[in-house]
């Protein structure tokens, strides 16, 4: 029997985010049989003693241990209760100056640094330690410093759905399309404000790249790769679990806003080390920050499930099966694959044949360009049980006059009076350099009375579509506006962006490209989370002669076109031994995940497969794009495939990851729990057989099945 802690453990998680906190030593073992004391949890004695103060040594009890802050040069370390020290942070990197004064609080301590103006706390807030700063005037400062541990052994990265990089592994410590040299917007560029380590006990790297050897951690028909001993991940769970190298161990990192934050990554003697910078500046509405430490288990997607908590314990996290219950409409996402529609699929007789295809849900999409669905072809999808909804964006503006896209052309003023400006005045220039961004500010200003969004979204859904999906809304990409009479700061143009969505949310199923969890509460769906974009990517899309540009009208090739990504790109983004949940573990029953659109699922042959393997063992949909060819050709396999998810999502969707590892050292077969045993996913992405589970293929097991339902994407058809 497997030492297992479930990802849905953390402190004060439950469905709604509503609950009062449960108690830190709550746990779901794999077989939701097993105690705590097997698990080797630690109690809630340690949080509960109090702050000690030794030197320029603060000492603060968080979950799993002790976390000991220098104030002299913000290094942070923590003893867990099996006896282990870890290194959580290294010193601020260029320092902060000579301290001030000690200063004990009612719940940690405070001091300052005035040689850069700068005010810190400490205390422990739920189990983690919780360092905030304070800038009096615009700066910066180099911390943490993370991956310095010499027993780090993988970095947790949520780039798209998610990332576990073993550190010594020579692809990334590479700078093409690696992640050595590099430096990420926490808040624009990934899709939780977290990142984490874990550790194997030692400095033994436990990492398959690095070629060692795993171990079993307690399952006597499967090996693991030191490092996944428990289940899903979850905060502060000392010693559950052994590898070769002693109790495995992890630490997240948490900036709950990430507005001013950034990552930026270096290899050090091969290993990859993690540095945060954050830009104090008052106009950005950067002023304070703060990160979160939590230690964890050391399973890969600890961080994410620490955030949920986070989430839940703050009152943040959303609730699909809430969402559904204020607008029914939301409960046909369940069981559907996404599609865009072009030509003639945009019919009611090319609905019709997704019907005849014996297709039970979709969500179904069209542009706002030449030819969008009539009321016909709505009014056949909906009564067919799909989801259809126009794509739209509020964030471009162009001339009237020379305009090239009706979600870019607005009435009046609009442009160029809303535009967002830069310091020196000109305006933000628009996506592709296409007129401007508009100022989220400017039209929440001038709603009330000109009533530019309300109309705008009429008219998109007068043919009856009961979905919406608002493009860039729900991204990190947020603005400051210098404009006189709608100046914003990027916190500004988020609570706005909030605020439209959430008006739209109250009568449509509102989806958003790449949702951050800012927005979690008012989404039912998002395109774009689920993909780890590699750098190159953008530099692929815009070569129009190989990828594809948008033409023809009826079927753009940048959509439809198949097209061979380079090995880097598609080890990056697809390789499933460094792929891991942490979008699903952080937020699968709030909102539902697909792949961004332009990236269809018939436009990289090669991955298939592998991607294929990945929606089901994250139980998140399918995206296509079809055209009536298309339709004709790929129908039959569509269904098929939708057929198998369809019961799978209807039963989990709502339900949250409770649990993912690996079941091979090569971390080729891995497996999801959902709820309370829902149901159980195993994919074997390897070309070897698994406890007879074939390569290239998944079993799924729901809590009424007698056995498993296998799926091989490569026999798939009608």
């Amino acid at each position: 029997m497997d030492s297992t802690i479930a990802a849905g453990a953390v402190p004060g998680s439950s469905p709604a985010g509503r609950h009062r906190p449960r108690p830190a030593t709550r746990v779901l073992a794999a077989s939701l049989a097993l105690t705590a004391t097997t698990l080797g949890v630690a109690g809630c004695d340690s949080a509960s003693a109090g702050t000690t103060l030794r030197g320029n040594r603060l000492e603060l009890p968080v979950t799993g241990g002790t976390a000991v802050v220098d104030t002299h040069s913000l290094a942070v370390t923590a003893r867990t209760g099996d006896g282990q020290k870890l290194v959580l942070s290294g010193p601020a990197a260029g320092g902060v100056g000579k301290p001030g004064r000690v200063t004990r609080t009612a719940d940690g301590a405070r001091w300052s640094y005035p040689a850069k103006e700068l005010t810190v706390s400490a205390h422990s807030e739920h189990g983690r330690l919780r360092i905030a700063i304070r800038a009096d005037r615009k700066g910066s400062v180099n911390w943490p410093v993370t991956g310095t541990d010499p027993a780090a052994s993988s970095l947790q990265l949520p780039r798209g759905e998610g990332l576990d990089i073993p550190v010594r592994d020579p692809f990334w410590n590479s700078g093409k399309n690696g992640l050595a040299g590099s430096t990420v917007d926490v808040g624009a560029d990934l899709t939780l404000p977290l990142w984490g380590y874990r550790t194997t006990g030692d400095s033994a790297d436990s990492s398959p790249a690095a070629g060692s050897k795993a171990t079993s951690a307690g399952s006597s028909n499967s090996s693991s790769e030191p490092g996944p001993g428990a289940e899903a991940g979850s905060r502060s769970r000392s010693g559950s679990g052994s590898g070769s190298g002693g109790s495995r161990h992890g630490v997240s990192y948490l900036t709950p806003t990430g507005l001013g934050t950034s990552l930026h990554f270096v290899s050090t003697g091969g290993r990859l080390r993690t540095t945060a910078t954050h830009a104090f500046d008052a106009g950005e509405g950067t002023r304070d920050y703060s990160v979160s430490f939590a230690l964890t288990d050391g399973n890969p997607v600890a961080p994410a499930a620490d955030y949920r908590s986070y989430l839940s314990e703050h009152g943040q996290l959303g609730s699909l099966r809430e969402k559904i219950k204020k607008n029914p409409a939301n409960g046909k996402l369940l069981g559907a694959f996404h599609a865009y529609l072009w030509g003639d699929a945009r019919t009611a007789a090319g609905v019709g044949k997704l019907k005849q295809l014996g297709i039970d849900r979709m969500w179904l999409g069209y542009d706002s360009g030449p030819g969008p669905m009539g009321a016909t072809a709505v009014k056949a999808a909906k009564r067919a049980g799909y989801l259809v909804g126009p794509y739209d964006s509020f964030a471009n503006g162009q001339n009237p006059k020379t305009s090239d896209s009706p979600t870019s052309t607005w009435p009046d003023r609009v442009y160029p009076d809303f535009c967002v400006r830069k310091a020196d005045g000109t305006p933000e220039a628009g996506f592709h350099d296409r007129g401007c961004y508009l100022s989220s500010r400017a039209f929440e200003k001038a709603e009330p009375q000109h009533h530019y969004l309300a109309d705008r979204t009429r008219s998109m859904v007068a043919n009856g579509a009961d979905s919406y999906f608002l493009d860039v809304d729900a991204t990190g990409e947020l603005f400051r506006d210098h404009s006189a009479g709608h100046e914003m700061t990027k916190a500004g143009d988020r609570k706005n962006r909030l605020a439209r969505m959430q008006r739209l949310s109250q009568h449509l199923v509102l989806g958003s490209e790449t949702a951050q969890p800012w927005a979690n509460e008012v989404l039912a769906f998002n395109h774009g989370a689920g993909t780890p974009v590699a750098d190159d990517l953008w530099k692929l899309e815009r070569d129009r002669p190989n990828w594809g540009g948008y033409y023809p009208e009826k079927a753009p090739k940048i959509f439809f076109k198949p097209v061979q990504l380079p090995a880097d790109v598609a080890t990056a983004m697809y390789d499933p031994k460094y792929r891991v949940p942490l979008y699903e573990t952080a937020l699968h029953s709030s909102l539902v995940n697909a792949e961004r659109w332009e990236l269809s699922y018939d436009k990289l042959p090669e991955q298939k497969t592998a991607r294929a393997l990945l929606a089901m063992l994250y139980n998140t949909p399918l995206n296509y794009v079809l055209d009536g060819p298309t339709l004709a050709k790929n129908g039959p396999e569509l269904a098929s495939l939708q057929r198998y998810f369809s019961p799978l999502h209807r039963a989990a969707g709502t339900e949250k990851m409770t649990s993912f590892r690996w079941l091979t050292a090569d971390r080729s077969v891995q497996r999801t729990v959902f709820g309370d045993g829902t149901l159980t996913v195993t994919a074997n992405f390897g070309t070897k057989p698994h406890d007879g589970l074939p390569g290239g293929c998944v079993d799924a097991k729901l809590h009424t099945d007698t056995k498993p339902r296998r799926l091989c994407p490569t026999q798939a058809n009608g």
